[in-house]
Formats: C-alpha cells, structure tokens, sequence
C-alpha cells in the first residue's frame, strides 16, 4: 500500500528562504535598472508612518544606544544601514512566515489546489504591499501602475513556485519496501540541494549587480549638482576662503573635530530608507493656504528674486546621545525667509507656516519668530555647493535654537495657517519646542602633543561646546576630584555656531577622569541630570576615563 509523504512546515521555513532571498535581490536589481520601487523600503517607511510615536522613539534610541555602545562606524551612516537592513530582513522574515504557515495548511489541499493555494499566498502579501508602496513611494521613476504590476507579478511568481516546490516534494513511496523510501529520501533531499544553489546564485547574481549598479551610476541631478556649465567639478566655499574667525590665537588642541565640517561628512538623520530624490527641472516650491493668491516658484526663480544671505550654522540632531556624533557646522546659503512671507501677501489670520516635504514630513514655524529673527532662511546651497540630494535639495529651511527635526528638508509646499499644530516628529512624541540643550564636549586628550611652558610639561585637551543660539560664555574642565579649571575660547565662526575650547593641562601620570561643562551666553550652567535623548534632547556633562 502506498502512503502520500507530504512536506511539514519546516519544510515551509527552509523553503521559504530559498524562495524569498532571491525575490528580494530581483526587487533590488530591477530596481537599479529600471526605477521601480524597492518594497522593503517601502514597507519599512510606511511602518515607521503609522506605528505608535512611543515604539518609534523606542526603536530610534535602542539603534542609537547599540551603535554608540558597539562604536559601530559613524552613528547616522550605521543607522541608516540598521534601518535598511531591519526593512530587508523584516520582508524576508514575513515571506518566510507565510511559507510556513501556507506548508502547514496545504495537506489540507488536492494536489491540484496547490498552485492556486500557493498563488493567493503570493497575493495575501503582494497586493497590501502594493497599497503600501504607492501610498509612501517618492523616488520610482516609474508610473504607479508599472510599480503595481511588478510588485503583484513578483509575489504571484514566488507563491506558485512555492506550490510547485510542495508538489514536487510530495511522492509516494511504498511503506514496505525499505529501499525504495530511501531513494525517495535521497530524492527529496536531492531536490532541495538543488533548489537552494540555484536560488542562492540567482540571490548573489541579484544582489551584486544591483550593488555594482548603484555604485557607478548616480542618479542624473547628483552629477549636474556637483558641477559647472563645462562639466568641471565645483568646489567648496572652504577650499578658496578663510573662515571668519582665521587667525584667532587659541589653537584646537589636536584631535578636535574640524571647526567647518565637511558637506560629505555632515551627519544625516531623516525617516527614509532612500532619501528622495528631485531633479531640479521638475521642482516647483507651492505656496498656498491663507494668502491672497497662491503661487509656484522654481529654484532658478527663488535665486534670482532675492538676495542670498550666507550664514555659519551649527545643527544637532535631537536624537544625539550625550557626546555622540549628530551634529555638524558648514556655511549656509539662502534667502531669508522673512523676506519671502512679506511676498507671500498673508492674510490677517495668518499666524503660522507649515512647511511640508517630498517625503511628507511636515512641521509648523511662528511667523513671529520668522518677522523676529533674520537669520531664519531657506536655504539652498552648502558650503558654496548645491544642497547635496542627501541633505535637501532642492531647498530647507533653517531655524535657529531648535534641533533638526524642526527643519524641513527636500521642501515641496508652504502654507500659510492660522494655528499652531504638531509637526511629525510632535505628533510621535517629541519635545513641541526642540530647543537646542546646552552641551560641551571632550574631543581629545592630546597626550601625543605635548607643550612646555615654564619647564612644565602641558598635555591638550580640547573639544566643542555649544547652545543653540544662545552662545556659549564659558567651558569648564575637571580633572580628577580638583577643582574647576575654565578652559580657553577660541572665537566662534558665528554666533550661532559651536565653539571650540582648549585648556593645557600639566601633565599628571596615572589614571584619570576629565570632565567638561559649559555655561550658556546667558548665563546658564550646562545641565549635570544625565537624561536621554527622548523627547528633548540629551543632557549631562560629558567625562572621560584616560591614562597618561
């Protein structure tokens, strides 16, 4: 008598895997080749959308905390490549689960009803994820219903293989003929040696010329950013010019962080898994909301209208542990925004603008403070240089005091309101205000460059303190259980950026802990309460443990 030997769920899992991984790198490549979109970046993005703001800010400081605790690369550079890697492994362990549980339910089927089984599969993920991706994707070249057709065609193709593969996996053998199980056995495990290379080199194939893909071909506006009329590659404002504050006497002990960071070094923070990406011939900035005419404006136009204003800025991202890496200074360049809401002809209830983004991130600015403070500007140039894709372009705006996540970038649409509302980041559970937390840092302990001065034997130390706009009056440094020793200024390159301290302290041998605080322009101490990012920004003052 024969007996049917079908597939178990683990059979599910293992081939859910050869499955999925190779649907993913086929997602990535024609992705590279053709524009469309990438889902697991898409779903990714969209969770992040709809979660809770409590699970987003969770998640957000758990990735920051293993980063910092790791010392896994650069913070922003390592959690972006956290983020892309959950949205990958997050579709593939979804894919997975489905195979499982498709497995488990398919003894249940005709042998005849397997494909169909393993077809609605395919679409019980295929068209959500097709919902998703149209509702959040913002850089497929490709229309809405080409992104559809792939997206539904991909998992249709991975369901009826994974009703092909359980058909081909289910035989018969005869119970009592012992050889000839064994043979099945061999068969079946045969099978799945050969399925699982072939999906694996489909994978490796996939994913390694969309990789090779990505890397040698820039998107079309990255290239005309960086370059001039004749194709000749722009430089900086910092490669032919002094910074403002050139020749003050207080020298960075060595090892400070540059004073001016460079534009391709500046921290990046944002809620895509692929910021988007606007070619400047079809952007136009939309003004509407409560003005006497709506109107659009392109960038050459914005240029041309006003002046440009250059301003020296230090930004932070509130999501910065104490001492950590988010946060940069370069020179931005744009118009002031004050000089753009008088064209905006505001209506008389007009009291605020909200700001929105190609990615439709959005937040809310006080007309006051924008009437109030000249140094608010829309900013389209870095450092002598078009916004790069990854930091905005075409325009952001710049609001000085607030931490990054009240700056708009990749700005698409300005509307005038008549109230205040919670801006993206508010609405998930982070400080209403942002204002930037007073904070100093140790950058070194210059124990390789030592000075003498009156036979004394000097070791540097130096770092950056800064408070938003409020500017910094004095640094502190602590050495051991001593008291506190006020540290040198160097000149700041503007008032609203950060400040670099120097102090050379006589060299001491053993073990020791150096501890830094700063006070305000206002006269207030640097707070000590260490306190996490969430919702307001990091506090406490910054110590170090070293021998010398």
């Amino acid at each position: 008598m024969d007996k049917i030997r079908k597939p178990t769920i683990w059979t599910g899992v293992l081939v859910g895997v050869c499955l999925t991984a190779p649907l993913i790198a086929v997602f990535y490549l024609v992705q590279q080749l053709v524009g469309t979109v990438f889902v697991p970046f898409d779903v990714f993005d969209w969770v992040g959308r709809v979660a809770p703001g409590g699970l987003v800010r969770f998640g957000i400081e758990t990735i920051v905390q293993i980063i910092t605790t790791l010392k896994i690369g650069n913070l922003d550079s390592a959690a972006k490549t956290a983020e892309q890697t959950m949205a990958i492994s997050g579709m593939f362990v979804t894919c997975v689960v489905v195979s499982a549980v498709l497995y488990g339910l398919l003894p249940r089927f005709k042998t005849s009803q397997v494909p169909l089984a393993g077809l609605v599969a395919g679409l019980i993920i295929g068209v959500p994820v097709m919902l998703i991706s149209a509702a959040v994707d913002i850089n497929s070249t490709q229309s809405e219903l080409v992104n559809a057709i792939w997206i539904l065609l991909g998992f249709m193709v991975w369901g009826l293989a994974l009703g092909w593969v359980y058909n081909r996996l289910t035989v018969s053998s005869v119970t009592t003929a012992s050889e000839s199980a064994m043979v099945e056995s061999i068969d079946r495990r045969n099978f799945l040696i050969r399925l699982g290379g072939a999906t694996a080199a489909i994978t490796l194939v996939g994913a390694g010329l969309g990789a090779a893909l990505r890397r040698t071909t820039a998107p079309s506006n990255e290239v005309a950013l960086n370059t001039d009329t004749s194709g000749a590659a722009l430089q900086p404002w910092s490669a032919t010019h002094k910074l403002p504050n050139d020749g003050d006497p207080v020298i960075p002990a060595a090892g400070t962080r540059p004073e001016l960071t460079p534009v391709g070094q500046h921290y990046r923070i944002d809620i895509n898994t692929i910021p988007p990406r606007i070619a400047e011939s079809e952007w136009k900035l939309s003004v509407g909301g409560l003005v006497d005419e709506p109107f659009e404006m392109t960038l050459a136009e914005l240029k041309s209208k006003y002046q440009p204003v250059d301003e020296f800025v230090t930004l932070a991202c509130i999501s910065n542990p104490l001492a950590g890496e988010l946060t940069s200074t370069t020179r931005w360049t744009g118009v002031k925004l004050k000089d753009f809401v008088a064209d905006m002809h505001l209506k008389s209830n007009a009291t605020h603008l909200k700001i929105t983004s190609a990615d439709n991130f959005d937040e809310f600015v006080d007309i006051e403070t924008i009437n109030k403070d000249e140094r608010v500007m829309l900013a389209y140039e870095w450092d002598g240089l078009p916004l790069a894709v990854d930091h905005g372009f075409p325009l952001r705006v710049y609001i000085p005091n607030h931490y990054g996540m009240k700056q708009p970038k990749w700005i698409t649409t300005i509307e005038a309101v008549d109230s205040w509302h919670e801006g993206w980041w508010v609405r998930r559970g982070w400080d209403k205000d942002a204002i930037m937390e007073a904070t100093s840092v140790i950058d070194t302990v210059a124990v390789n460059d030592t000075v003498t001065k009156d036979d004394k034997k000097l070791i540097p130390i130096g770092g950056i303190a800064h408070a938003g706009s409020r500017g910094i009056s004095k640094v502190e440094l602590k050495v051991d259980d001593a008291d506190w020793v006020e540290a040198e200024l160097r000149k700041p390159i503007s008032d609203v950026t950060w400040v670099i301290w120097r102090y050379d302290w006589p060299f001491s041998e053993g073990s020791h802990t150096f501890t830094v605080r700063c006070t305000d322009g206002e006269g207030t101490l640097q707070k000590e309460a260490n306190r996490t990012p969430g919702p307001g920004g990091a506090t406490g003052w910054h110590h170090i443990g070293q021998t010398v």
